[in-house]
Parts: C-alpha cells; sequence; structure tokens
C-alpha cells in the first residue's frame, strides 16, 4: 500500500482533517474522558471526525471502535508519566507493530532545545526511516524545549517555525506542533514544507474564542487539528467535534461552529 492511499485515510477528501487524540495514556494521569469519548466514537464519525492517534494497548482494545476511522498509533511514551512538561521520551513500538494492528500511520515527539533533543531527533529519524521502508505515513511532534509553553521561546513563532521544519528534515510527512493565535503563524505553515497538524488549541472557557482560534489555524494554512482534552473533557464531545467541522470541512464561521455545538447539546437534552 502506498503512502498516499494511507494519507486519504487520515484525511478527508478536502485534504483537512479533524483527529482526536486519545494517546494521554502515555504521557499523563490526566486522562479523564478518554474511555468515555471512544463509546461516542460512531456519531463523532457521524459529525466530521476523521481520525485518532492511539496507543498501542487502545488499538487493540477498541479495534472495532476505530475499524471506520484513520488511525495513527503513537511510538513513542513519556519517560515520567508524571512530568508535565514530557521533557524526555523513549521508543516504544516499531512500524511492524503498528502495521498489525491495522495502523495507517505512526508518530513520535522530538524537543528541539531540550537537554535530550539529540535523543528525540534520532528516535523520529529511526521511526521515519522504518516508516519510508514500509509506505507509512509519519507524523512528527515537534515542539519546542517541552510539550507544555514553559517559556516565552517555547512560543515564538520563530523557535516553533524552526522546530517544525527539523521534524521535516528529519523525514516526516506530517507535522503536529502549537500555533500562537498570531498573524506570523503562517510561517510556521511554511517552514514546515508537508501538511501541519496543529494541538488541539488553549484551554478556555468561551467557546467562540477556541473556535476563533480554529479558525485562524486553517486560515494561516493548517491541514488538520489534533484535539484531545478540548474534546474528552468537553461535557458534549460531539458538539466540539460539529462545531470542528462546520469551521474546517464546511468552511463555516465561528459563530456558526458555536452554533452548531448548541444544536447538539439541545439533541443531548432531547434523547435524555
Amino acid at each position: 500500500m502506498t503512502k498516499t492511499r494511507r494519507m486519504s485515510k487520515v484525511f478527508a477528501n478536502d485534504g483537512k482533517s479533524i483527529t482526536l487524540a486519545l494517546d494521554g495514556f502515555y504521557f499523563s494521569t490526566k486522562t479523564e474522558g478518554i474511555d468515555r469519548t471512544i463509546d461516542l466514537i460512531p456519531s463523532l464519525v457521524e459529525n466530521g471526525l476523521n481520525a485518532v492517534i492511539v496507543t498501542y494497548g487502545m488499538a487493540k482494545l477498541y479495534a472495532e471502535s476505530f475499524a471506520n476511522l484513520g488511525m495513527i498509533v503513537r511510538a513513542d511514551l513519556s519517560t515520567s508519566v508524571f512530568d508535565a512538561r514530557i521533557p524526555d521520551t523513549t521508543s516504544l513500538l516499531s512500524v511492524e507493530d503498528a502495521l498489525k494492528l491495522g495502523a495507517d500511520g505512526v508518530i513520535s515527539m522530538t524537543f528541539p532545545g531540550a537537554e535530550n533533543e539529540a535523543a528525540s531527533h534520532k528516535q523520529a529519524w529511526d521511526l521515519a526511516r522504518a516508516a519510508d521502508e514500509w509506505n507509512v505515513p509519519f507524523m512528527c511532534e515537534t515542539l519546542p524545549y517541552s510539550y507544555h509553553v514553559t517559556s516565552l521561546e517555547s512560543n515564538q513563532i520563530d523557535k516553533i517555525a524552526a522546530a517544525a521544519r527539523i521534524g521535516m528534515e528529519l523525514g516526516a510527512d506530517i507535522i503536529k506542533t502549537r500555533l500562537t493565535g498570531e498573524p506570523g503563524d503562517a510561517r510556521i505553515i511554511e517552514s514546515a514544507k508537508c501538511p501541519v497538524f496543529v494541538l488541539g488549541g488553549p484551554k478556555t472557557a468561551n467557546l467562540l474564542d477556541y473556535f476563533r482560534y480554529i479558525k485562524h489555524c486553517f486560515d494561516v494554512g493548517a491541514k488538520g487539528i489534533a484535539v484531545g482534552r478540548n474534546i474528552t473533557l468537553n461535557r458534549n464531545p460531539i458538539g466540539v467535534v460539529a462545531g470542528l467541522n462546520t469551521i474546517i470541512h464546511k468552511n463555516g464561521t465561528p459563530e456558526e461552529a458555536v452554533q452548531a455545538y448548541q444544536h447538539d447539546s439541545e439533541m443531548i437534552s432531547i434523547n435524555h
């Protein structure tokens, strides 16, 4: 199977993707809502979900749930699950392991600027080479210094852009990274030289602000978004996906996305 064919499972026909990140168990103990959200997968797919990022164990346990989605399997995990910065990771599964699960892609992190950057670059490079041998898309999560924004430098456009380019130079087919919400984010997209998936976005109690951020990301050139807690911790995960679908696949406005979310909330109330 070619990479193009596998990529078509991750992206919709419009070349964009709404991806649900469910791999939190490899990096954190804050995993509330993940299993509940997996139970909603059929409704999430109906509302525009295209793909999932999962752990090895999750791909086995919930194989039936992910049958109609693109599936990217995480190939690395934190060396200290209690450290929210995730400053260091270790390699876990091989491309062959992922293919046995029916994966459409593999993913690993790298942290340019961090103390361990050489090790994380090597992990990404090894995975990229193996992925090329098997024609499997490789998504590289390129985050300067740390997973979270821990300093001004870790959220500077030039640093994020440089990190994205490093990921591409290591062999990534897709880059996953953060954007800042500023117009200059277009530089990050340009530097990547391949499709960019944006991390799920800032935590905010204001849904309209969140959807405005998502609209900004796609306006500057993002091709996908990988959302975890902003879906799994929301009281209405289906509504969030419906709102994302309104912006990403239907070219709607943030205001229309809020309406889609609210409509789904009303439907849930009626059905209960």
